[in-house]
Order: C-alpha cells, then structure tokens, then sequence
C-alpha cells in the first residue's frame, strides 16, 4: 500500500515495521490533536478500524489504533500518548463508526475521555464503579522503551524523545539515504 495517505500529516514519529515481526507495517506516533486528521486521511484510502487499545506506561497512557486494508498486508497502528492526570483524546467515531465501542470500553477500563465522541457511556461495566480496573499502580509501571521497539523510524520530531536512541540512528542515516536517492 501507498504511503501517500501520511504525505503532510505532521507526525512525532513514524517506523516503518517489519510486517513479519508486528503484522504492521507503519507505526506513526502523533499528537492526540492529529488523530482525527489520520483517521480522515485511512478512510479515505479506504483502510478500516480494526481496534483500539490502551497501554498503561510510565510516560503516560499509550492510545492504540489498528487499522488495515482489504487489499493486501497494509496494516497501521497509530499511537497517541496521553497523560496521567488528562487522559484525553478526539473520538473518531464520527469517521469510522466502529470505534465507538472500542473507545467506550477504553474509557471504562483506564478513563480516557474521547472527546466529542456521540455517546461515551459505560459499555462492560456498572455505571457506579467509581474506577477504572486496568489502570496499574504507579510502581507497576514501565517506561514506554521498555515495552516496544518502534521500528526503522523514517521521520522524529526532535521534541519525541521516547526513542532517542533510533531517531539519532535515522537523523545520521537520512543525508546519506538522500544523497544516494538523488543519484
């Protein structure tokens, strides 16, 4: 699949995976203020949701999108990272209508509030539990490093600092990579 749909979207990160290891084949870190955009942009090249998860980590909670194409291995995961104390992120449930109940089941279990989503009800759980259970215990947390490898990054922002290591790594290949394209 084209790469065309992430052509001027402003990114924190973006890896190419390894579809082998991962079964993606891009991982693009953004700002929970571009989600809405990329979600517009997959629909448009006729991708589909296929979950959304949460990740509880030391740097904050990891908002997981997984999208795919009928036509071939092009699965994507976007991944918006949100803090502790203002879980929030803009539904996209006005665009793929499917992820209405995967953000309502991500709001029950760790409290992300998707903003302007249509009906952010309880979905699995009583409305009077009072907490969200997957939430960890601070200790328990791990740094986000720790848990994934992001991939061949292509493109960091130099305000992400979560994988400082490969954005270094592709900041020095990328002359290189260029001057051999342009021959």
């Amino acid at each position: 699949m084209s790469e065309q749909w992430m052509k001027g979207l402003k990114t924190l990160c973006s890896a190419r995976s390894s579809f082998e290891k991962t079964g993606q084949i891009w991982s693009v870190f953004l700002s929970p203020e571009r989600i809405l955009e990329a979600a517009r942009r997959l629909y448009d090249e006729e991708y589909f949701i296929e979950d959304i998860s949460v990740v509880d980590t030391a740097d904050g909670f990891l908002v997981v999108y997984h999208f795919d194409h009928f036509d071939g291995s092009a699965r994507v995961a976007l991944r918006c990272l949100v803090p502790h104390d203002n879980p929030r992120v803009p539904s996209i449930a006005s665009v793929f209508t499917g992820a209405d109940w995967h953000e309502r089941e991500s709001h029950d279990f760790f409290g992300i509030e998707f903003t302007g989503h249509p009906n952010l009800i309880p979905l699995l759980l009583p409305d009077d539990l009072g907490f969200h259970p997957l939430i960890k215990e601070e200790k328990a947390r791990v740094p986000l490093k720790d848990l994934m490898e992001p991939g061949e990054i292509v493109e960091c922002d130099p305000g992400f600092t979560l994988f400082p290591e490969e954005a270094k790594e592709a900041e020095s290949e990328k002359p290189a990579k260029e001057a051999t394209q342009g021959s």
